[in-house]
């Protein structure tokens, strides 16, 4: 795609987010290919989908110096040690494949021009109106991985990013902005609302399956921005 001199190119960023068990991530990490067979099954999937988007990106001809692919087999081996100009890009970028595989189906939270920017605006007002620090969402949206996590590179540009919310905290978040919503600035009205009721509908579905599968352990809201 070619831009005439003088346009001005706004690139929009979406907000993903999906539920996941932090150990079934973190099983991949360093396991130099020791796996289950369910978890290579897994593996496989991964890297048809990280194909798929390193094949995206050279088509737009995106270079990040290191591919998707490589990053991934990196993970797997237990590095983050590329010199690749953006080679936190990669990483972030096959980090979040990982994480895709093992959640839930992914949601959508919304699409921002300079998403950083707007939530930093939100995290400004909610904390004028007395919200936790903890709770505020540009804390948790560009929060990284959590702890345990290895060390990855950041990207070059901020994006593709990686934020996560204990599933503990959701309910909590929901109800802090609830209570604050009427009493905030109009322009940040409707995208908080959206967010409180994306957060509750996901604190329900944790709540619903803690108390009836057994084997449901996933702990934390992982978000994914690129």
């Amino acid at each position: 795609m070619s831009v005439l001199p003088g346009t001005i190119v706004i690139v929009s960023h979406n907000i993903a987010y999906s539920t996941a068990d932090k150990a079934d991530i973190l099983a991949f990490l360093g396991s130099k290919g020791d796996l289950t067979p369910v978890q290579q099954r897994c593996l496989d999937r991964i890297r048809r989908d990280a194909r798929a988007h390193q094949e995206d990106l050279d088509r737009q001809g995106v270079d990040w110096g290191l591919s998707i692919p490589d990053a991934l087999d990196h993970l797997i081996a237990g590095r983050t040690d590329s010199d690749a100009p953006c080679a936190g890009n990669a990483y972030h970028a096959a980090l979040q494949h990982i994480i895709a595989n093992n959640g839930s189906d992914p949601g959508q939270l919304g699409t921002y021009s300079k998403p950083s920017t707007f939530f930093s605006l939100v995290d400004d007002e909610m904390r004028r109106l007395g919200v936790p620090a903890d709770l505020l969402p540009h804390g948790y949206l560009y929060g990284g991985l959590p702890d345990g996590f290895p060390s990855i590179p950041p990207s070059i540009d901020g994006y593709p990013a990686i934020g996560h919310l204990p599933l503990a905290k959701v309910k909590p978040a929901a109800d802090a902005y609830r209570a604050v919503l009427d009493r905030m600035d109009p322009d940040f009205q409707y995208d908080v609302q959206q967010l409180a009721e994306k957060l509750e509908v996901e604190h329900s579905a944790w709540e619903y399956a803690t108390a009836s599968i057994d084997w449901y352990t996933q702990d934390t809201l992982f978000f994914h921005l690129a």
